[in-house]
């Protein structure tokens, strides 16, 4: 029985979908029990669990034998280095005297120890807490999400602008979800002893201004890039509704965006460019 913990967000539910499209067994673990008809009529079993509760976790990761972990982002109004690194300390916990066998768990590129620095620093801790566990752990370090720009449809489509951090020529390496969802499902399926840290992003490296280009060519107009000065980061993302510890963690972890970290040579590339990925979130939205 494969665990997927995370299957109603944009990478777990590809996983979870992608192995019920191979006739595998499946358990989603959800926290809201009004999503689970629509998984069960897909075939998969449900497990309602609150992912900070250590005994109901680790009761439903001991119906499986392999584990695919995704920590629950926090809401931007909290504190979200505490909550998240607090969620991934009550994961740890219920993986352990859990049974599981192998485990593939989602992280980023540039995962680096330190504080107040976003996924950078939370990844890296559940990437080291994995790895005191002793079980068989693919790594996924996923590139930069192309679901990040979907908040910038809303001013695209309204003002004609993408709002970003980043300088409007700096290239990123981005990533559909559907991509890294399916790279999970397949390293969750690959033999116990197959383990290892995989790099995931697109079919190409995308700047803010191809974003923006994007956008204008989806929505039949034009659409220009606008860069927040790194002055204006925090009080910029606290406008956006980012608490202040938040907002602090979000500059910190673009920074050192900014500054690295070394990319891969060889990432496994998914195939949906950001092209096709604008033009479909568009598309859905009308």
């Amino acid at each position: 029985m494969y665990i997927i913990l995370g299957a109603t967000g944009h990478i777990g539910s590809v996983v979870a979908q992608t192995l019920l499209d191979g006739s595998q067994p499946v358990t989603v673990v959800i926290r809201n029990e009004q999503k689970a008809a629509q998984w069960q009529q897909k075939g998969a079993s449900v497990a309602v669990a609150d992912v900070n509760d250590v005994d109901q976790l680790r009761a439903v990761f001991q119906q499986g034998n392999r584990l695919f972990l995704l920590n629950p982002p926090a809401p931007p109004s909290t504190d979200t280095d505490r909550q998240e690194r607090q969620s991934v300390h009550a994961i740890l916990a219920a993986i352990d005297g859990s049974g599981i066998e192998k485990i593939v768990a989602e992280s980023t590129y540039g995962a680096q120890p330190g504080d107040h620095i976003g996924d950078l620093g939370v990844l890296y801790e559940l990437e080291e807490g994995l790895a005191r566990t002793g079980i068989p752990t693919s790594l996924i370090r996923a590139a930069y999400y192309m679901s990040n720009w979907d908040s910038a449809l809303a001013t695209a489509r309204q003002e004609g602008k993408v709002h970003t951090l980043y300088p409007p020529d700096f290239v990123l390496p981005m990533v559909a979800s559907q991509d890294i969802g399916k790279v999970g499902a397949r390293l969750l399926m690959e033999p116990i002893e197959t383990t290892g840290l995989q790099y995931v992003e697109g079919p190409e490296r995308y700047s803010s201004a191809d974003v923006a280009r994007a956008f204008g060519n989806a929505l039949g107009k034009t659409v220009e890039v606008v860069e927040t000065p790194r002055e204006a980061w925090k009080e910029s993302l606290q406008a956006m509704g980012f608490s202040p510890e938040a907002a602090e963690s979000m500059a910190a972890m673009t920074a050192l965006t900014l500054e690295g970290p070394e990319l891969p040579l060889t990432p496994i590339r998914g195939r949906m460019t950001l092209t096709d990925y604008v033009t479909a979130l568009v598309e859905k939205s009308e």
